[in-house]
């Protein structure tokens, strides 16, 4: 998938999510540092971002910092995608009583892609960020997804995902998605194991109810040996939880 971004618009985001990791001015040295990048291609970027109001350079220190068109940007997403604050509720509610990462993810394309993200509270836990992206038939998010699509969608997901896949390793055949798909509508939620991080796994379930038209699916994630040992617990939570801050608020 990366290969397929415009270098000139992977470029803008690293700067912004750059921004956003530091929190604090940079100049163009740094950047071009950091990123590798040409100094005549990091001038060039940041020049056009001062330009069009999402950065303000400062003549006297020689550094840049995003203005406050970038902090408005996506005021509006939070409320589309989750409500009045139910699912938010739901996420800080299972953090609580789990310590493990909270995430909420839906379907993008042909990925699954976690949109909001709780950090654990463990000292030994999987770095997860908002926006990274999983293969859609080949990870736990995924399936779960999946699960919420009709058999015809999910066959035809299939073929579009196998054709973009040069990797023949790496294409799913539609016997074994199926498999799994079923085995996540009978128990109504996946715990992957190793899917895409070894050590790594998630027990999750998809929310009854989309926004925008798009399915939601929130999970639990961390090391395989710890949530084996509190699966029981987390399902149960997970169903309580589902219950009591989304069902119930539509009631």
């Amino acid at each position: 998938m990366s290969d397929s971004v415009i270098k000139t618009a992977r470029r803008l985001f690293e700067v912004l999510e750059y921004f956003d990791e530091i929190q604090q001015p940079i100049s163009l040295k740094d950047i071009s540092a950091h990123f590798d990048y040409p100094v005549s291609s990091a001038s060039a970027l940041l020049k056009s971002m001062v330009v069009m109001g999402y950065l303000d350079y400062d003549g006297y220190s020689r550094t840049y910092m995003p203005t406050m068109r970038i902090a408005t940007l996506g005021n509006w997403v939070q409320g589309a995608l989750f409500g009045e604050s139910r699912i938010l509720a739901l996420m800080k509610h299972m953090s609580e009583l789990t310590r493990e990462t909270i995430s909420i993810g839906t379907q993008s394309d042909l990925f699954a892609q976690y949109i909001h993200i709780i950090p654990s509270t463990y000292a030994i836990r999987f770095h997860l960020k908002p926006g990274t992206v999983r293969p859609l038939a080949r990870s736990g998010l995924g399936w779960l997804l999946l699960s919420a699509r009709s058999d015809d969608m999910i066959e035809k997901l299939l073929r579009r995902i196998n054709a973009e896949e040069e990797d023949r390793k790496l294409r799913i055949t539609l016997p074994d998605l199926m498999a799994r798909v079923k085995e996540i509508r009978k128990q109504g939620f996946v715990f992957s194991k190793h899917s895409v991080t070894v050590g790594a796994g998630v027990i999750g379930m998809v929310l009854p109810i989309r926004r925008h038209g798009r399915i939601l699916a929130i999970g639990v994630g961390g090391p395989v040996d710890r949530l084996e040992e509190k699966k029981k617990q987390i399902v149960g939570e997970l169903r309580a939880g589902i219950a009591k801050f989304v069902i119930e608020s539509d009631a």
